[in-house]
């Protein structure tokens, strides 16, 4: 079964009331025909949780329910992720740019790896991470929630 571009559009209009409200759902895919997109359709906003200098754009699920999800992360050049852990295995594809990533609890550029495009990463639950990217980097998370992140420092999560 295909979506009609009625359906698509009201799933791409969901998304797009959920980003702009702050809301980080969109529609989840149940198995009933197919979710089809591309990225000019993709709804951009800020991310609470990482602060100035990088956009999120879920694709599908509420990342606050126990469901699956899969959203974009956009990082402008030299944006720093400060080591954090997440309740549940993150699975991570870059898209566009580069970005450098490490297992720790110190922010250490030494240590990072460097991804380039196609390149792709899984971590467990609570081991710790941090990295940043080289040009504008996109990547492509998924993975099933609840999702959530906590940083190592409490003084390097913007929420505070």
């Amino acid at each position: 079964m295909k979506l009609q571009p009625a359906t698509l559009n009201a799933t791409l209009l969901a998304l797009a009331l959920a980003v702009a409200s702050g809301g980080l759902w969109a529609e989840t895919y149940h198995g009933n025909g197919h979710l089809l997109g591309t990225p000019d359709e993709l709804s951009w906003g800020p991310v609470g949780s990482m602060g100035e200098g990088a956009e999120i754009a879920v694709i599908e699920g509420d990342l606050s329910a126990e469901a699956p999800f899969t959203f974009r992360l956009r990082m402008e050049d030299g944006y720093e992720i400060k080591p954090h852990v997440h309740p549940a295995y993150e699975r991570v594809t870059v898209l566009e740019g580069t970005l450098h990533f490490a297992h720790g609890e110190d922010f250490d550029r030494e240590a990072t790896q460097a991804l380039p495009v196609g390149g792709y990463a899984i971590m467990s639950p609570g081991d710790a991470m941090f990295g940043y990217a080289e040009g504008e980097t996109v990547i492509q998370l998924h993975g099933t929630g609840p999702w959530g992140i906590e940083y190592i420092d409490p003084n390097d999560d913007p929420r505070q």
